[in-house]
């Protein structure tokens, strides 16, 4: 199963959990970087209070204007936004008894801010929180895989080069995506579906920093691994025509 997403800076909840049910993670990197979305910032809830968030952003510049890909997005002053990075964190979740464990997962993200490009961190990011979690899969970038122009053929074609049989949609996703390209290639398309409850309620809006800060690593990935069985079950080894909801009792 494959999904493609763009690289974010420290990943929603239900961003990872998507990345976690699939087998391959293509990080689309050419495509148009965007201020409003989360290619280089990421909403940070309080250890004790989710409510009260705060951005935590790498100022950017983009060379080319808005017509900038995010691969060529670069870090303003990348020291001074390292620095800034390891001092939010560490004091929106160092009182946490699972901090030593992840500051140290961090330290690759610190280390790439090195490389100037923003779009190495927010990689580098859900990478280290994907392996925290004991993710398995592959990450590719889309810019080193063939594929036609077009939207949703562009889509299907990038599921193919991975040899996947299913392609893991998310909820914004499916509101546009035209399945023909996907059904020609013989490619199922999977909804994904995170319950609304619990630790999800917020999912959509915070770091998933949150949940593995309060909750631990271990627990999330439970979280995770529920959610990606019935997914597994539903579209491995068999291709399914259209959109498949997924989800689990929102209790988890």
């Amino acid at each position: 199963m494959c999904a493609i997403h763009q690289p974010n800076l420290l990943p929603r909840l239900t961003t990872l959990a998507k990345l976690f049910a699939a087998d391959y993670w293509i990080a689309l990197d050419d495509v148009q970087f965007t201020r409003r979305d989360y290619q280089h910032r990421a909403r940070l809830a309080n250890l004790d209070d989710p409510a009260a968030l705060r951005w935590l952003t790498i100022a950017t510049r983009l060379p080319s204007g808005r017509h900038t890909l995010i691969r060529d997005a670069v870090i303003d002053d990348p020291d001074l936004a390292r620095r800034r990075t390891a001092g939010m964190l560490r004091q929106r979740y160092g009182a946490s008894p699972h901090w030593p464990a992840l500051a140290d997962a961090l330290h690759p993200v610190l280390d790439a801010f090195d490389t100037g490009k923003t779009a190495t961190v927010a990689e580098t990011s859900t990478r280290v929180l994907l392996d925290l979690l004991g993710w398995k899969g592959q990450v590719l970038t889309s810019s080193r895989l063939p594929a036609r122009p077009g939207r949703c053929v562009r889509l299907a074609d990038l599921s193919a080069a991975t040899g996947a049989r299913a392609y893991l949609c998310g909820t914004g996703g499916m509101a546009y995506l035209d399945p023909a390209p996907f059904t020609v290639q013989n490619i199922a398309v999977a909804s994904f579906r995170p319950p609304t409850t619990g630790i999800w309620s917020s999912g959509r809006r915070l770091s998933a920093l949150w949940a593995l800060a309060t909750m631990g690593p271990d627990t999330v990935a439970a979280r995770l691994r529920a959610l990606a069985v019935p997914l597994t079950t539903t579209c491995r080894g068999r291709v399914v025509d259209g959109s498949v909801p997924v989800g689990v009792p929102s209790s988890s």
